[in-house]
């Protein structure tokens, strides 16, 4: 992937017109924590900076079922607020602009051909 194995910020420049600039990318692992095993590739992990004030936020992607055939990508969203004024505001509408620019960077429109998610929790 060349957001893992290059460099995130080449294959997403900042000053993107959203204001949310991609600051780095990563696959995460899960160790098991009873027999200590390491299972790796489990996901994708976007970290952003937001607007003008560069607030942190993150998009998280990993396939959830067994194998490609009726697997299920799962996209979970964060993003700081300190204007604790718009904490009220509806979740998707707060992040609708994070969840737009990650799915775009990884490209989940043409990879599985759905251009909105099937459910939203």
């Amino acid at each position: 992937s060349l957001f893992v194995d290059g460099d995130a910020a080449a294959a997403a420049p900042p000053g993107h017109p959203s204001g949310i600039d991609l600051v780095s990318a990563s696959e995460f692992s899960y160790t098991d924590p009873v027999d200590g095993s390491v299972t790796t590739g489990q996901g994708l992990v976007l970290q952003f900076a937001c607007g003008e004030e560069k607030e942190a936020a993150r998009a998280v992607f990993r396939l959830s079922g067994t194998g490609s055939a009726g697997a299920t990508v799962r996209m979970y969203l964060e993003k700081f607020g300190a204007d604790t004024a718009r904490h009220g505001e509806a979740a998707p509408d707060v992040l609708q602009g994070l969840a737009e620019r990650a799915c775009g960077l990884v490209q989940m429109a043409e990879m599985t051909g759905r251009d909105r998610p099937t459910v939203i929790t």
